[in-house]
């Protein structure tokens, strides 16, 4: 499934080399102001080749708003948000073919669809992660009318706490082609008690 949610119904769509990534957000309430401006800073966060601990690939990743708003307001509809990609270098991985990458997503992908999208990944690439990051933004901002606030932060990185000790991990691990877990942690305040339910459908 590429759907996520009930009330606040999310499907993410698009690969690392295909035309674009986005989303599809259904039950967004109207009336809700809305623009570009207030989805891209979320993307700009997470956009490749802004520091040397992110990937290389150069990517704008400016996000269009394609339906769902009318006048700067939401209308209730279904929000559809795309981001292009521009910087794709496909035949960078044309020697990964027929090698599946320890680690990664694309061999369970392809033993379940029966298909093998190399090119960065397909839809197992980090890139896939647009489509969630512009919905989380916009449901940022409805929460945030409701007086809800969400935030989160890394915990620690290999076993490491402190920011230039992560860095540090990170790095090596880069330049050692290689890659570090770590732990995040993530802070909902002013959420109403009783959401959920106590054994399924929790929070």
């Amino acid at each position: 499934m590429n759907t996520f949610g009930n009330h606040f119904r999310v499907t993410t769509f698009g690969e690392s080399h295909g035309k674009a990534l986005g989303c599809v957000i259904d039950g967004c309430p109207a009336g809700i102001p809305l623009s570009e401006s207030d989805i891209q800073p979320l993307l700009d966060r997470r956009k490749p080749g802004t520091s040397a601990l992110t990937s290389p690939r150069a990517e704008g990743d400016r996000v269009e708003i394609l339906s769902g708003v009318f006048e700067g307001k939401t209308t209730g509809t279904p929000i559809a948000m795309i981001v292009r990609n521009e910087d794709k270098q496909s035949k960078d991985y044309d020697a990964l073919k027929e090698v599946f990458r320890p680690g990664h997503g694309d061999f369970t992908y392809t033993e379940k669809y029966g298909i093998r999208d190399h090119r960065g990944g397909g839809r197992s690439s980090g890139r896939e992660t647009i489509g969630r990051v512009a919905a989380g933004a916009l449901a940022m901002k409805f929460l945030a009318g409701k007086g809800i606030t969400v935030a989160g932060r890394i915990v620690s990185v290999h076993g490491k706490t402190a920011p230039h000790e992560i860095e540090k991990e990170i790095l090596a691990a880069k330049e050692a082609g290689d890659s570090v877990g770590g732990i995040v942690e993530i802070i909902a305040q002013g959420v109403p008690a009783g959401l959920g339910a106590p054994v399924f459908g929790k929070l």
